[in-house]
């Protein structure tokens, strides 16, 4: 099986006794509350999703990160993974000190041993990030609203957050176990935040032709207005599995990350992510992890060329759409019919015929897919 990124799965879960012994001493520790992107980072990184990350980066992969999209060990790493703490909070804090980290209702989740504090600059953090400092930019604000000072060092995690997800849940130690017993060798990786359309299916389908295995990895988290809700997605996905795919060949779990929507950097990402999770190939559409305008439409599939020693396997599929005269999906190498014969999958226009309580045309998606997605009351973020 393809090996973690780094070459070794992390796992940095406390062990009962020390989870026992923090807490035993929390009154008189400082401790920091984290938002609940910051508790799935946590997860994250305990758990292998961020291998080869054993905590929140010190200043010398934060400024490596930004300047290289690479640790200053050189391996490949472009979002910076980071623990804000604003300045008063910062000077209570010693470096070598032990720290207790809360979830938002002050439950302890875990502990931080600081082995670095430093401050940076939002400005920079965005730009090179994001390749903007527009505040309109999802991202770029969340970066704005940042506190002023990073604290960097290895976490442990005292236990995983339950969500109304969890029976889709499985962390990278667990899908390659079920890779292994599967008997697949090769597994192509596919990131969404959307309900499944006919182009996404065709591009899964399209790349499962040549692997042995599927896994359909939906980002579960913070997203921006107007996105699909986590369990609008999850259940449209579970009936086009139910449907239209073989149940030995295709995997579906969540991913408890937020969007960051930094385009060909979080391509990148995402790509290190389903290695980790034991992908040896994914799929790269036009546009991946984009909003709005800020990136070209192909810049997530040419960061690639950066990056010869990534160690997953990128699968890139251009424009499609469906063709009337075809009748079936084709793109621009395979169908000779002129454009007015051609449908695009615009989501938006998929989105605002939902949006009117009205089924897309078979052509654009499947009726089951849209029946479930409209059986929910609001399918999107406000």
């Amino acid at each position: 099986m393809i090996p973690p990124h780094g070459g070794r799965l992390i796992e940095r879960l406390a062990s009962e006794e020390k989870k026992k012994e923090i807490i035993s001493r929390a009154a008189e520790m400082v401790s920091v509350v984290l938002d609940p992107d910051l508790v799935s980072d946590l997860e994250n990184i305990a758990t292998g999703v961020y291998s080869p990350l054993e905590g929140f980066l010190n200043q010398r992969d934060f400024l490596s990160v930004l300047d290289h999209m690479r640790l200053s060990n050189d391996l490949p790493w472009t979002i910076p993974i980071v623990l804000d703490v604003d300045r008063e909070l910062a000077g209570r804090i010693r470096e070598g000190q032990e720290i207790i980290l809360k979830n938002e209702q002050l439950k302890p989740v875990g502990v931080l041993t600081v082995e670095e504090k430093y401050k940076f600059n939002r400005e920079e953090f965005s730009r090179k990030v994001y390749g903007t400092t527009d505040p309109a930019h999802p991202g770029v604000s969340r970066v704005l609203a940042m506190k002023e000072v990073l604290l960097g060092g290895p976490v442990e995690l005292f236990e995983l957050e339950p969500t109304p997800f969890d029976r889709y849940r499985l962390s990278p130690k667990e899908t390659r176990v079920l890779f292994r017993e599967k008997g697949w060798k090769t597994i192509v990786g596919f990131q969404t935040r959307n309900t499944p359309h006919l182009g996404h299916e065709y591009v899964q389908k399209a790349a499962l032709t040549f692997t042995d295995g599927l896994f359909i990895n939906p980002v579960i988290g913070r997203k921006k207005k107007g996105d699909f809700r986590d369990e609008v997605i999850l259940a449209s996905y579970e009936e086009l599995i139910k449907h239209y795919y073989l149940k030995e060949r295709a995997v579906m779990a969540i991913l408890k990350m937020e969007m960051r929507y930094a385009g060909p950097r979080e391509a990148i990402h995402h790509a290190i992510i389903r290695k980790n999770f034991g992908c040896t190939h994914i799929i790269i559409g036009r546009d991946h992890a984009g909003v709005g305008n800020y990136y070209r439409p192909y810049a997530a599939q040419e960061i690639f060329e950066e990056f010869p020693d990534l160690g997953i396997v990128p699968l890139f599929f251009k424009s499609f759409f469906y063709c009337r005269r075809c009748g079936s999906i084709e793109n621009e190498k395979t169908c000779p019919h002129e454009a007015s014969s051609h449908i695009q999958f615009s989501g938006t226009k998929i989105r605002d015929l939902l949006a009117g309580g009205e089924i897309p045309p078979p052509e654009l998606m499947r009726p089951e897919v849209a029946r479930v997605i409209l059986s929910f009351e609001n399918p999107f973020n406000d």
